[in-house]
């Protein structure tokens, strides 16, 4: 702790401010079983030149998605992303700007931005979108609250074809708040019955689609019941390229529209960083969470852009906030909207297009192996299948041939039987190759 400046003193009489008798207190709201027991198995000292060797190790441990044929999904998409796009979010007035407050300072952030709300609000089908989430399982979570600020309510029902991250970031915020979570069974085939679930208790029902095992899903009669019972309802999707050849959630009566904008302009690098998307109707604007950029006029009449109803937001007025989470994903929704506007909406229609076609390939391609069944009767870029014997094992076993080959379920839900599933992504950048490599690796290891 010698590069803290605080004497025990100082933290002692910190803890007695808050309120709290030892430091460990303030991790009361972390489940046990997720705190280290003791310090990581790491040397307690190493010179600079030996840390870097080490890390260097450890980093050769892991494949990169383009280094090999890579069908992995389940919201971490490998897309192409052109040049120019990390080229230009990498000039200084992007790369060290800061939170606008100074709008006659943050013209050019302030407008991207804007751009980037427009955008979200066309792909989504809504009236109004905010300046982006942490990431889509946070936005989730924060469109659930935002339900229950407009309908009173505390339950919120989940779909089956939830992705289980988000799902289980919805769960512990609402377990902070003591608001009542259903979470329907795995639902493999899209065949659930939602609208059982939905009556006078009921603020908002969560759907995904395309869902987390590839099904696509019709909203319409869930948002009339919805909306017929005085409930929200609030539409997920974790593959942002999907919305080019889909109906858009809001044509199909969703509520709130949120989800996972990585696959545009954002390239996958371990784990992220991501940027969340959130719209919804204007009528609930007031509740929704996060930054909003408006556009205006200035005293000559020219156009300019302000941060919008900033005094919802929680360096206003923290403890009257809609979130607590309004710090915006800013660099990463800039480069969404570099790339979706070098796409275009036509660029972005052949861009779905494509990899829907690509995924049809490989799906029959996978059709014929024997020990596969392809689960899925309709599906974007992504479907799962059924494998004889264990998904994991299998998976290792691919990568161990330079392949790799999905998601298995067992790893989103373990415990639920479902060991066999495999979810597979197929999107513009795997090749005829990548596919026949797929295949074969797949027969040699069944």
């Amino acid at each position: 702790m010698r590069y803290l400046p605080l004497t025990p003193t100082d933290r002692t009489d910190m803890l007695a401010r808050i309120g709290v008798d030892h430091v460990d207190d303030l991790f009361a709201d972390v489940p046990a079983h997720l705190l280290l027991k003791e310090p990581l198995d790491l040397p307690r000292r190493k010179t600079e030149q030996d840390v870097a060797r080490a890390l260097g190790k450890l980093a050769q441990r892991n494949m990169a998605a383009g280094s090999v044929p890579f069908f992995i999904g389940c919201g971490a998409y490998k897309h192409h992303v052109p040049a120019s796009v990390d080229h230009l979010i990498q000039r200084s007035e992007f790369l060290t700007s800061y939170t606008p407050y100074q709008p006659e300072i943050s013209q050019g952030t302030l407008q991207y931005l804007f751009e980037f709300q427009t955008q979200v609000a066309l792909l989504t089908g809504m009236d109004v979108a905010n300046a982006s989430m942490y990431d889509g399982s946070t936005g989730a979570a924060e469109a659930v609250l935002m339900a229950h600020r407009v309908t009173r309510r505390r339950k919120a029902v989940l779909s089956g074809g939830l992705h289980p991250h988000y799902a289980a970031v919805v769960r512990t915020q609402s377990a902070l708040a003591n608001d009542e979570v259903v979470t329907l069974p795995a639902d493999v085939s899209a065949r659930e019955s939602l609208l059982d679930q939905i009556d006078a208790t009921t603020s908002c029902v969560v759907v995904q689609t395309p869902d987390v095992f590839g099904n696509l899903r019709d909203l319409s009669a869930i948002a009339q019941k919805c909306h017929a019972h005085g409930a929200l309802l609030i539409a997920v999707f974790t593959e942002a390229v999907s919305l080019g050849a889909l109906r858009a959630p809001g044509d199909m009566g969703a509520d709130i529209v949120v989800g996972e904008g990585q696959s545009i302009g954002n390239a996958l690098n371990f784990g992220g960083p991501y940027v969340g998307l959130f719209a919804t109707r204007q009528k609930y604007v007031r509740q929704m969470p996060g930054r909003l950029c408006g556009e205006t006029v200035d005293a000559e009449g020219r156009r300019g852009f302000v941060l919008t109803l900033s005094t919802r937001e929680q360096h206003i007025r923290r403890d009257k906030a809609t979130s607590n989470i309004c710090t915006n994903s800013g660099l990463c929704s800039l480069a969404f909207t570099i790339h979706m506007t070098l796409l275009g909406e036509a660029g972005l229609t052949k861009l779905a297009r494509v990899n829907h076609a690509n995924a049809v390939k490989l799906a029959d391609m996978l059709a014929g192996v024997t020990g596969v069944e392809v689960l899925n009767t309709t599906f974007f870029n992504e479907f799962t299948v059924r494998l004889a014997g264990d998904a994991a094992q299998i998976v290792e076993k691919l990568a161990a041939r330079g392949v790799l080959g999905g998601v298995p379920v067992s790893r989103l839900l373990p415990g639920a039987g479902l060991d066999d599933l495999l979810i597979v992504a197929n999107t513009e950048v795997n090749t005829n190759e990548d596919r026949a490599q797929f295949v074969a690796a797949l027969q040699e290891v069944l």
